[in-house]
């Protein structure tokens, strides 16, 4: 088992000076999860999305860590690869350049950052992010391993070039895709690179994931994997709060997870702002509501009720002590997770509590699944 951090920069109250300290801070997060010995921090690439993410500049964020630490790695979960976000030239410079200053220690995560509020900035149509993608993971791998790089794909013409830096790890560093939705899981386990599952579900989900992406591994022929070698690794998110006190962690998991979700509904669907002043609710019972309510009007529209769709409104997650967590995590791994993948960085959560969730979880939870 591995065990990781996933960062949003995510905040309350998005004023320049809160901006600076929750970016400040997430980087204090990553320096104690490397000293507690957690194996790999995430960062997200999100553009746009007030208080729900200000991690706009990833490869600016992990360079940052790397310097100031000496052996976690650092993943980008995800690079965003449509054309406009990103070319896949300078996406493969900038990861080798920081798999150079960090020794070796990066992890590449792609993706789609298919919100309107974020495609349309960037002039993208949503119906070209898929193919965008693909053809941008197939060029990457390449041109880490071609002293002269040369393209002519259906969408992206390059004369012969030399593409520079290149990697430290040989022949390029692992490749991963953010997983929701069986089609991202298949496309995964069908290109030989890692499942980055960033849902709220839960375990029984995760075991459905894990079976829908092994079944994916065993149909791949060796000429559909776009990197040199394949990556069969499954990571699962998991937010969490281990406290020595139960009820404070609960209360201040359940407070953050519910300002995740209202966050990310704003933001996807619409939805109002997210609320700060929820200390005196049940916010359990509030996610709970949404969540039936949810399942009420997906059964009425007669779409198929998909975990992905409910996920963000189950409250059962590591919320509590080093036991529950200790707990949680094993369901995880009996659900074929290879990685547990923390969220604790939720825009309402305080700083001391992170970092005594960081050191719980290094000093007391890791070493059980070691």
């Amino acid at each position: 088992m591995q065990f990781s951090m996933i960062f949003e920069a995510q905040l309350a109250d998005p004023t320049r000076q809160n901006e600076r300290q929750v970016i400040r801070e997430s980087v204090e997060q990553a320096v104690l999860a490397d000293e507690m010995g957690f194996d790999r921090v995430w960062s997200v690439e999100h553009h746009c999305l007030e208080q729900y993410a200000h991690m706009s500049a990833p490869e600016v964020f992990l360079s940052y860590v790397a310097a100031k630490t000496s052996r976690i790695r650092v993943g980008h979960g995800v690079v965003c690869l449509p054309f406009n976000y990103n070319h896949p030239i300078r996406v493969a410079e900038r990861i080798a350049m920081l798999d150079i200053l960090s020794g070796g220690r990066v992890d590449f995560g792609a993706g789609r950052g298919a919100t309107e509020q974020e495609l349309h900035a960037f002039g993208i149509a949503r119906e070209d992010t898929q193919a965008q993608l693909e053809e941008s993971l197939h060029m990457i791998s390449r041109i880490w391993q071609d002293d002269v790089f040369e393209w002519h794909g259906d969408l992206l013409d390059v004369p012969p070039r030399p593409i520079i830096p290149r990697p430290v790890q040989d022949p390029h560093p692992p490749m991963y895709l953010a997983c929701t939705r069986q089609d991202t899981l298949n496309l995964a386990g069908r290109l030989g690179i890692g499942a980055l599952c960033l849902g709220f579900a839960g375990p029984d989900d995760m075991a459905v994931k894990r079976k829908v992406y092994d079944e994916a591994i065993a149909a791949r022929s060796p000429a559909d994997m776009v990197g040199a070698f394949a990556v069969d690794h499954m990571s699962s998110l998991c937010p969490a709060m281990v406290l020595d006190d139960r009820d404070k962690a609960r209360r201040i998991g359940l407070k953050g997870q519910r300002f995740f979700t209202e966050a990310i509904n704003h933001w996807y669907t619409g939805g109002p702002p997210p609320r700060t002043d929820t200390d005196d609710e049940a916010n359990d019972e509030v996610l709970r509501r949404r969540g039936e309510k949810l399942v009420a009007y997906l059964s009425e529209e007669k779409i198929e009720i998909g975990t992905e769709a409910t996920g963000l409104f189950n409250p059962n997650h590591a919320y509590g002590t080093v036991a529950d967590a200790i707990d949680y995590v094993g369901r995880l791994a009996d659900a074929g997770a290879d990685e547990v993948m923390f969220l604790m960085q939720m825009g309402t959560v305080p700083q001391a509590a992170i970092l005594e969730s960081i050191t719980n979880i290094g000093q007391k939870v890791i070493p059980q699944f070691r």
